[in-house]
């Protein structure tokens, strides 16, 4: 059974970045935990999370609720950036 931690890590409403932690652990377990042969990964994992936090930053300014956009906005968010 999953924690509750981790269901919450698993929910695409709660972690806008699961596609990209999949991306990361699968390629970490494909290369032998070779951190080197996964740093586009990495990359792409870290910058993932830096767009949403600073979205959810600007929308806790604005006193938007929920902080962090669901699934589907988000979808729309990202269209619009492009």
């Amino acid at each position: 059974r999953m924690s509750k931690h981790a269901k919450k890590l698993r929910d695409h409403d709660i972690n806008p970045c699961v596609a990209e932690t999949d991306a990361t652990t699968k390629c970490m377990n494909d290369n032998n935990y070779n951190k080197d042969m996964c740093t586009d990964y990495f990359l792409k994992y870290r910058n993932c999370r830096k767009f949403w936090h600073g979205i959810m930053m600007q929308r806790k300014r604005n006193g938007v609720k929920p902080e962090m956009p669901p699934a589907e906005e988000r979808k729309k968010i990202l269209e619009s950036v492009g």
